[in-house]
């Protein structure tokens, strides 16, 4: 537990987006601690079991990397099922002393499922193929929402779009964006 004054690390935006058999994720590139910009370009997303799972985090970065290992490890138990392997995470990440200290949440796609994973034993699938997490998260996902609703823009230009709208308006995050696409989609 973090005792009042203590520094913390904010500033992420994540979005992943699924639109006509495609699949991207993004994120920004903003880490602050405190009211600190402490760096611009860190790469929160990236591709996991061969280019098959998409994912993202937001929180600590030596947390969201430990929560990583985990659930690639989990990806190889119960090779395929996506679904089944975040909700193995959850569990432990939930039930286990040390994981349920760690403070990030995940995003995790591959070409069927989108998944918010966190340590409290959420694991969340949104209805419309949008998912969005981190400090910018929520004007993302309006962002996102609305580019769904009134654009024709492919599934990786529209993360990138609703990153961009998300920067301009979240202290937490920037417009330096990192778009990934699923390989194949």
């Amino acid at each position: 537990m973090r005792k009042h004054g203590e520094d913390r690390f904010y500033g992420t935006t994540v979005v992943c987006i699924r639109r006509d058999g495609r699949v991207a994720i993004g994120s920004d590139g903003q880490v602050t601690m405190n009211d600190t910009i402490v760096k611009a370009r860190a790469e929160k997303v990236r591709t996991m079991m061969d280019g098959q799972i998409l994912a993202g985090f937001a929180g600590g970065v030596a947390d969201a990397l430990t929560l990583f290992e985990k659930f690639e490890g989990k990806l190889k138990r119960y090779p395929g099922n996506l679904t089944r392997a975040a909700v193995e995470l959850a569990k432990e990440w939930r039930s286990d002393r040390y994981l349920r200290r760690l403070e990030a949440l995940l995003g995790v796609a591959d070409r069927e499922h989108s998944l918010l994973v966190a340590g409290s034993g959420e694991v969340i699938e949104p209805d419309d193929g949008v998912l969005a997490l981190g400090s910018g998260g929520a004007y993302a996902l309006a962002a996102a929402r609305a580019l769904m609703a009134h654009s024709d823009l492919p599934a990786p230009e529209m993360v990138r779009e609703a990153l961009e709208i998300a920067g301009q308006i979240c202290v937490y995050s920037n417009t330096e964006i990192t778009v990934l696409e699923l390989e194949g989609s």
